[in-house]
């Protein structure tokens, strides 16, 4: 292809690789801005939260990462280490818990502040933080729920359903119990298209996206959400379309269309933005996690279907235990959640700093570990031995 080229358009073609190439590193580069800057901006964001109508707010793995749940396009990123030939771990996801971000959003949403959320995320953590199942949709499933296509009947598990599924293999090896047809899990592989009702919500997203004047983007690239017009309201006249805010350790490809761009972690800002709301951020409560409620427990027969680890459901008080007792737990776990919030705005300050001094990016150590079964990395791994074969 490069035949008849002279030396000046060869030397140009490399120049222009080696400049593509710099800025694909740059941007893949996790970077916190300084403190003063971060400070600025949130209280731009606060006063974006009050003003808004309708706030709408969309989620991606890096609200999760507190969790010890990685992301994907991170520099330890499920996608980003598979591309390397390095081996990931999506870890035990049973031992993770809804992060302070989750939270956070929770409480906004029952305060009114937030209307709809809308998730890339599969590890159910906005399910399990309280958040109405009418205000949220999980574009790409749930790792908690398996469905039946044929009557429609939605199950709730305490486990991570997926053990058995994968790429276009969606089948979990359980019956439904409605018109015992074969259940499958709602994970939306790489390189699939979700069609479920529920948890997937699209129309959920969609009439949000129609209605909503604020977009708030938490966690996420935006590198699979941008692919999806309708949840930009690109339908509508520029000046008309809803107000875009992003806060992301990474560049992301909407960052020129919006309004305000901050470089931190999802958790840090979250801290910073209910303060300023005046709104705090209650502690989790494994007893008053919805998904123990919603659960469906396993017949007999299908006791070893599976060989998940199972949430823990906190044992019920005994009957002779004080209300004085309950109030200090209580108390016990604010006063814990206050002492972690403090930390990590210690921390960001420090990491602010030392930023200062390095240039701005953020780099953290690589763990390497085997892939887990489940939903990480398996499409992309499918997808890059097809493109081999080619």
């Amino acid at each position: 292809m490069s035949q008849g080229w002279s030396r000046s358009d060869r030397k140009e073609a490399d120049r222009l690789m080696r400049r593509r190439k710099l800025e694909e590193k740059t941007r893949r580069q996790q970077r916190v801005e300084p403190m003063e800057e971060i400070r600025a901006k949130v209280e731009m964001l606060v006063e974006a939260v009050r003003m808004a109508k309708y706030l709408v707010v969309y989620t991606g793995a890096g609200v999760s990462t507190a969790a010890s749940i990685p992301d994907y396009r991170g520099p330890n990123g499920v996608w980003t280490l598979l591309k390397k030939g390095q081996a990931v771990s999506a870890g035990e996801l049973s031992d993770a818990n809804p992060t302070i971000t989750h939270m956070a959003l929770a409480k906004m949403h029952a305060e009114g502040l937030v209307q709809h959320i809308v998730s890339q995320n599969c590890d159910g953590l906005h399910l399990r933080s309280g958040l109405s199942r009418t205000a949220l949709s999980e574009l790409h499933g749930n790792m908690y729920i398996e469905v039946c296509t044929d009557c429609g009947h939605e199950i709730v598990r305490l486990f991570d359903v997926t053990e058995k599924t994968g790429l276009r293999r969606h089948i979990t090896g359980r019956m439904c119990p409605t018109c015992s047809s074969q259940l499958r899990d709602t994970i939306v592989h790489f390189g699939e298209k979700g069609a479920l009702e529920q948890p997937l919500n699209w129309a959920g997203a969609l009439r949000a996206a129609r209605r909503a004047d604020t977009i708030l983007c938490l966690g996420s690239s935006l590198k699979v959400l941008k692919k999806y017009p309708s949840l930009w309201g690109m339908e509508r006249v520029r000046g008309k379309r809803a107000k875009l805010y992003i806060v992301n350790l990474q560049w992301t490809p909407k960052d020129g269309a919006a309004v305000l761009k901050v470089s931190a972690r999802c958790d840090d800002i979250m801290i910073m933005l209910m303060k300023q709301l005046g709104l705090e951020i209650p502690p989790y409560n494994r007893g008053q996690d919805q998904i123990f409620h919603l659960a469906t427990p396993l017949r007999p027969d299908e006791l070893h279907s599976h060989s998940r680890r199972l949430l823990k459901q906190p044992s019920h008080d005994v009957s002779g235990q004080r209300e004085e007792d309950r109030r200090s737990q209580s108390k016990n776990s604010t006063r814990t959640l206050r002492s972690e919030t403090k930390a990590k705005s210690e921390k960001l300050e420090v990491e602010s700093r030392r930023n200062e001094r390095e240039g701005g990016v953020y780099s953290s150590l690589i763990t390497q570990r085997t892939l887990d079964p489940g939903w990480f990395g398996k499409g992309i791994q499918k997808s890059r031995l097809k493109r081999r074969r080619m």
